[in-house]
């Protein structure tokens, strides 16, 4: 997990991403919506993101490894839908996203949406770089060092044009 401040803030995500290669995960939790629009991606990253009734703003930094700098605040609902709508454009990335408790970490698997369609992702956040992690049948290739599997990349080259 992230090194936390209090529980709206992170400092270090360390953080391996897969393929998913089968529909095994689908009945080991359930899903949440989530619709995020980034406002700057480049060193940092800006991202807001709106899940039910809840909003967050989210700065990362670039990767070094499997970590980066992450921190991220709870905002105002309706500040994030006004965000997206007003400051994304069409840098929108809409999905569903899994979390699946295996063993000491939790999985998240996302299932991406609209121009991301038919792209399952699941991604673990581990305490260390070199923690052990015994992998599930159903998640196949790491792309944790894929550029073109991040969020922000995929709100600007979605999976439809690859």
């Amino acid at each position: 997990m992230c090194a936390m401040e209090n529980s709206h803030t992170r400092f270090i995500e360390i953080e391996r991403k897969f393929l998913v290669t089968s529909e095994e995960w689908r009945d080991l939790g359930e899903g949440t919506d989530y619709s995020q629009g980034y406002l700057a991606s480049g060193g940092a990253t800006v991202r807001v993101r709106v899940s039910h009734d809840a909003g967050f703003l989210t700065v990362k930094g670039p990767r070094s490894g499997i970590s980066r700098l992450e921190f991220e605040y709870e905002i105002p609902i309706a500040e994030a839908r006004k965000m997206i709508a007003e400051l994304a454009g069409d840098q929108i990335v809409y999905k569903t996203r899994y979390r699946i408790r295996l063993g000491d970490v939790v999985w998240e698997v996302d299932e991406f949406h609209g121009l991301n369609a038919g792209l399952v992702v699941a991604e673990v956040e581990l305490e260390s770089e070199d923690q052990k992690l015994e992998l599930p049948d159903w998640v196949g290739e790491e792309v944790t060092h894929d550029p073109r599997y991040g969020n922000a990349s995929l709100s600007r080259h979605p999976f439809c044009e690859w």
